[in-house]
Formats: C-alpha cells, sequence, structure tokens
C-alpha cells in the first residue's frame, strides 16, 4: 500500500495537568497562512467528563484495526475549529471506520474558537491520564496553549515521522461523497440508546470475519431483522460501534443515517451519539474489511474538469472554515454562476477540504495536509482509465456498445441512449455491479463522453 510520510512536529507532548488539559498542535493552517503550531482555543469544558471520553474514542478509533486486528495504529486525530465549536477527527488503522467529535458551542466555555486545522498529538500517556482523571473534575482545554510556542528551541520539540496511508488520506474525501447521500433513518431516546448498544459486541474480534446485522426501526427503538428489506439499516461489523459504549452513561440520544430506500446487500451507515455540549459519529464502511478508499464514489468527478484553477483558489480563500457552507452565498460573494461554484466545491472535495455534518445536513470547511492533485494521480483506476485513452482504447459506440480494448482483451461498455456508460462486461464490474464505483472502463468511456451537467458537491451531475 502506498504511503505518504508526514513529519508532525510538536513543542512538546500533549499533557493532562491537574484541571487542564494541554492539546500541543503540528503544522496547521490557519485564515493566515501555514502556522507551525497553531493556537485555535483556550478555555474549559462546560461538560468534562462526556468530552474527555469521547475524545478518547476518537483516539482509541484511531489507534485500533478492527479487521486483522495485527497491530496498533499510530495516526494523531486531525481538529478543526471554525469560530464556534472544534471537530476532532479520526480513521481507524485500516481505513473502515471513520470518527468524528464535534464539541458544540454550548459545550465550550471560553473566547471563541479560532480557525483553521491541524493534527494534535494524543499520545499513550494522556489517554491513559484521561482515563485516570476524577469524575467530576473542572477540565480546562488548550489547542496549541500559548506558553508552549514561545522560546522554544528546536532541540526541545517532539518530532515524529507519521505513515499517512493512501487509504486513509482518500477517506476524508470519499466518506462526505457517501454521507452527503444519507437520510436519517432512526433516533432514539437515551434509555433506547443505551439499551440497544449494550446488547452489540464489545471489543475487536481477532478473527477477521465479518458479521453483518441488520436492525429495523420499531416505536423509540430498534429491533433486529435477519434480512435486509424495506426500512431495513445495515449495521456492518457491529464490534465497530464499541468505541461508543464509554459515553453511554453521557447519552442524551442516538441518530442513525444510511442510504435511501431498500437495500439488498450491505451498506455503510452512520451513528450519531449526543450528549451534552457535544455529539460523535462513527461512520461504518460496508464490510469490516472494506476501507472507504475504494469506495470510488470521486472517481467520477475526478475524471471531469472542475472549473478553472481561479475558481477554486476564489472559493478556497472564501470558506474560511465555515461551519455550514452555503453554495448561493458563495455565488453571491464570488460573482462565480452557481454551476461554476458547484464545479470548484466538488474539486476542492477531493482533496479533503470539505467535510459532512450529518445532524445539520449540510458541509463545512477543513484543510487537510495534502491537496487533490495527490488523490488523483495514485488512483488507480483513474490512472488506468488515463491510460486506455492515452492508448486509443475506447472504439466507437456500435449499437447499445463501445468496445474498449486492453491488450488482447476486449471489454464491451454497455451505453445508454445519450451515449452514458452504463455497465461493463470486466470482472469488477461482474463483482461489485456499479456498488464501489465505475471500473477502468467504464470511466474511460465517460471521460471520452465527457458531461454536460454541473457537478454537486456530493459528486451527482445535475442535468
Amino acid at each position: 500500500m502506498t504511503t505518504a510520510v508526514h513529519a508532525l512536529r510538536y513543542l512538546q507532548p500533549s499533557v493532562l495537568s491537574p484541571s487542564r488539559l494541554d492539546l500541543a498542535t503540528s503544522g496547521g493552517a490557519t485564515p493566515h497562512g501555514a502556522a507551525e503550531h497553531p493556537r485555535f482555543f483556550t478555555g474549559a469544558l462546560r461538560h468534562p467528563d462526556a468530552a474527555a471520553a469521547a475524545l478518547l474514542a476518537v483516539a482509541d478509533v484511531a489507534a485500533t484495526r478492527y479487521h486483522r486486528p495485527t497491530g496498533a495504529a499510530s495516526l494523531d486525530p486531525v481538529v478543526t475549529a471554525d469560530g464556534d465549536r472544534l471537530r476532532f477527527e479520526s480513521f481507524s488503522g485500516c481505513g473502515g471506520v471513520h470518527a468524528r467529535l464535534d464539541v458544540l458551542p454550548e459545550g465550550l466555555d471560553g473566547a471563541a474558537t479560532g480557525h483553521g486545522t491541524t493534527n494534535v498529538d494524543v499520545n499513550a500517556p494522556l489517554r491513559e491520564a484521561l482515563r485516570l482523571r476524577t469524575p467530576g473534575e473542572r477540565l480546562r482545554l488548550a489547542v496549541g496553549a500559548d506558553e508552549l510556542a514561545v522560546g522554544v528551541g528546536a532541540e526541545e520539540l517532539v518530532e515524529r515521522r507519521v505513515p499517512l496511508p493512501q487509504r486513509w488520506l482518500k477517506g476524508f474525501a470519499e466518506t462526505q461523497v457517501l454521507t452527503a447521500r444519507f437520510d436519517r433513518r432512526a433516533a432514539l431516546p437515551a434509555a433506547e440508546a443505551v439499551r440497544f448498544l449494550r446488547t452489540l459486541p464489545a471489543g475487536v474480534s481477532g478473527s477477521g470475519r465479518s458479521t453483518v446485522r441488520w436492525v429495523l426501526p420499531a416505536g423509540p427503538g430498534l429491533r433486529p431483522t435477519s434480512r435486509p428489506g424495506p426500512g431495513a439499516i445495515c449495521l456492518p461489523g457491529p464490534e465497530r460501534l464499541s468505541a461508543l459504549r464509554p459515553l453511554l452513561r453521557h447519552a442524551t440520544g442516538l441518530h442513525v443515517y444510511a442510504p435511501p430506500g431498500t437495500p439488498t446487500e450491505p451498506t455503510a451507515s452512520a451513528w450519531e451519539l449526543t450528549f451534552p455540549g457535544g455529539r460523535l459519529t462513527l461512520t461504518l464502511s460496508p464490510d469490516s474489511s472494506r476501507g472507504f478508499s475504494g469506495e470510488g464514489g470521486l472517481l467520477d468527478l475526478l475524471a471531469r474538469p472542475a472549473g478553472t484553477a481561479e475558481d477554486v483558489d476564489a472559493l478556497a480563500a472564501l470558506l474560511a472554515w465555515d461551519p455550514r457552507i452555503e453554495p448561493a452565498d458563495l455565488a453571491e460573494d464570488s460573482g462565480l454562476t452557481p454551476d461554476r461554484v458547484r464545479s470548484a466545491l466538488a474539486h476542492l472535495a477531493t482533496g479533503g477540504q470539505i467535510g459532512y455534518d450529518l445532524a445539520e445536513a449540510a458541509h463545512f470547511h477543513r484543510q487537510l495536509p495534502y491537496d487533490s492533485g495527490r488523490v488523483a494521480d495514485r488512483n488507480p483506476r483513474l490512472r488506468s482509465a488515463r491510460a486506455l485513452l492515452a492508448a486509443d482504447a475506447v472504439g466507437p459506440v456500435t449499437g447499445d456498445l463501445r468496445v474498449v480494448a486492453v491488450g488482447d482483451h476486449v471489454h464491451h461498455v454497455r451505453v445508454g441512449a445519450d451515449g452514458t456508460a452504463l455497465g461493463c462486461t470486466c470482472r469488477w464490474w461482474a463483482r461489485h455491479r456499479g456498488g464501489r464505483g465505475p471500473c477502468s472502463h467504464v470511466l474511460a468511456v465517460r471521460m471520452t463522453n465527457g458531461t454536460d451537467g454541473a457537478i454537486d458537491v456530493d459528486g451527482a451531475v445535475r442535468k
């Protein structure tokens, strides 16, 4: 698996001193440009026990491999500040679980948060200290404390070179495409949420076997069902929700999100536990052995031109770590047409610069330490499609088929009346039926045809 090495440089490790949690930051983006150790917040947590447990859950997800747990991962969570809240995000080491903690305005007591995105150091001693802290104890929070950024020489820096797998980088982009299509399917009150989550397996199975459960909304709760059908919600790898268990005593409710319609096979789903001052959302891939990076939701998007670089730069400057992106407002502020705004936002989304908040049904801005070009260039199906075009391998349309020649092999891509590629005779398409994005042959045909539609942030094409 291809990896990139990202150097994290902290002035000192994050620590929990009496009643104060200092989270060290490394190499962040801010409205004023890149900062070595940005400071986003200094104040107190109004609900310290719940917030500490939720932060631990995000860190524990980052340190866990749910599929074939052969060793611990060591990826530091990403924190985004957007003026009124803090968002902590991580992926599991296997890439199949995305965790996001939103500490909302009502959960923070202090000056307004700053704006920007950075990695934060959540090390093993800090996790242990958070677990052992005295319940009910006041907890002040400093994300990038001032005193850590003054008069400290380079020799005192704590530096780790952390490998960022390609699947982890692509996961941020893929999850926002996926979850933007979800509907809220169930809302459980606190008692039902606790009852349901306590019935699930606790801990990670080392067998490598994938378990899929199905549940149906029933009154205020959820009941199991043996198979997919009308109203069914997929719970793939239920043991992956074990990170929510330490938060159960603080829970005020559980919201469940999944794709609309009647499922016929396992799907991704998102499980949002609410608590005073915040919410913790775990998004699960359709299979515990399947990371988000291979979902292919971005492939059509990456293959199509997303407007000029000037459009993208103009919108990037206007986003300003907004907790809620409004395309109409961006069009008015930038002077761009709505279609150009959607196209430029889609391009930014491929680089993980846009996330999706299910609770508010809106995108938000963050700025991760990699660009969309890296995602596009390292996608094997996109590379293969471009190679097919370069080799002039895409033949003309004959009836409702288009031939794509790959060496001695010939694949037939089925096209619609408007020339849109709909399916392929290759092994990939036979296995996934488009459920994990287009194969390289379909993608090459779509790239040949182009599109007259505008691309929404979630990847949909509007005619």
